[in-house]
């Protein structure tokens, strides 16, 4: 039996490797910023890792798993959007001249129901879930249980707020926008409805969904597909979503949230069978990164400009994402193997 002090202290470097992870995957891998503005995640860390953390921490120390995070991981992405850089409101943020709000415009809302979907979607699977899934795969025999005692749990609130300020101020710094109290009130609303959900005793569909891990979650005896089939689907589901051409306006939209609703549906089927495994979330979470890795390719970043460095980055961020997905799968077959 290995000792309580190994144990707390591969939990102690997971939190340590999602704090860095999330705003490594939400921004780098993604390739809207290059690997020479990796300085950034002076603000970027307390901001996507300790949103990521917080969020793990919180729904783990509840009893609760994955319907709880992606819930979670949805409030978060319209703080971000809605308070943090309000992209979900300002025309042109930062001056970059994106058009974001101009497919598939709502006037009486605006917002632009592309980017409202895409954006969102971006946050809840890449920025939250995936480095959660990708870290819980490396400690499998502490991935449903915290990793922070109080006073780590406090100094991560506190870092996630003062990155939260620290972004909110560079945001407004740079153009000066505000939405109006109508759009701030609304996605109070809709944050505050979120997270309300997210701890409710029994969630309408998500209720019966836990963790592998979870005796009390095995249904009967039906079989699940292999993980390679759900890397396919999360990959292919994932790039989809980042090649969508914004110029379909509502066909865009629509495409995007079909493809969210469909493998979440796919997912809740059939991680109710007795048997789904973690390698399953391994997969989906392995998918999506590396549709992140591969698109990064071919788009120009946000910000840093361009050149044989930002490709370079790009490589030395897929392999990263490549080696950490193995080392993942390496640590769930060894405790398999302790298991049987």
């Amino acid at each position: 039996m290995e000792s309580s002090k190994p144990q707390t202290s591969r939990c102690l470097f997971a939190a340590i490797g999602l704090f860095f992870l999330a705003p490594l995957v939400a921004e780098f891998l993604l390739g809207n910023l290059p690997i020479k503005m990796l300085s950034a995640l002076v603000v970027l860390a307390p901001f996507y890792g300790g949103g990521a953390l917080l969020i793990r921490e919180t729904a783990r120390r509840a009893g609760r798993g994955w319907p709880t995070i992606v819930l979670l991981a949805l409030a978060y992405g319209i703080v971000e959007e809605a308070f943090t850089t309000q992209t979900l409101f300002n025309p042109n943020y930062m001056h970059l001249n994106l058009h974001l709000l101009d497919s598939a415009y709502i006037p009486v809302l605006g917002i632009g129901a592309w980017w409202t979907v895409f954006v969102l979607a971006l946050h809840t699977v890449w920025s939250i879930s995936v480095p959660i899934a990708l870290i819980e795969a490396t400690v499998p025999r502490r991935a449903t249980t915290p990793w922070l005692g109080n006073w780590g749990l406090a100094v991560t609130a506190m870092l996630f707020v003062l990155g939260a300020a620290a972004n909110t101020a560079i945001g407004f710094h740079t153009d000066h926008f505000l939405a109006s109290p109508a759009q701030f009130a609304t996605s109070a609303a809709v944050v505050v409805l979120l997270v309300a959900g997210a701890f409710l005793r029994y969630q309408l569909v998500a209720a019966s969904v836990s963790d592998p891990a979870d005796p009390a979650s095995l249904g009967p005896a039906q079989s699940v597909p292999s993980p390679w089939f759900f890397f396919a689907i999360a990959l292919a589901a994932g790039s989809a979503i980042l090649v969508v051409p914004k110029s379909w306006g509502w066909w865009a939209a629509a495409i995007i949230l079909g493809l969210e609703l469909g493998v979440a549906a796919l997912v809740l089927v059939l991680s109710r069978r007795s048997g789904w495994r973690r390698a399953h979330q391994l997969a989906l979470a392995a998918g999506a990164a590396l549709s992140y890795a591969w698109h990064a390719f071919f788009e120009p970043p946000v910000l840093g400009g361009t050149g044989l460095d930002v490709r370079a980055g790009n490589a030395v961020f897929a392999l990263g994402a490549v080696l950490l997905i193995a080392f993942a799968a390496r640590r769930l077959r060894a405790a398999q193997t302790t298991a049987a």
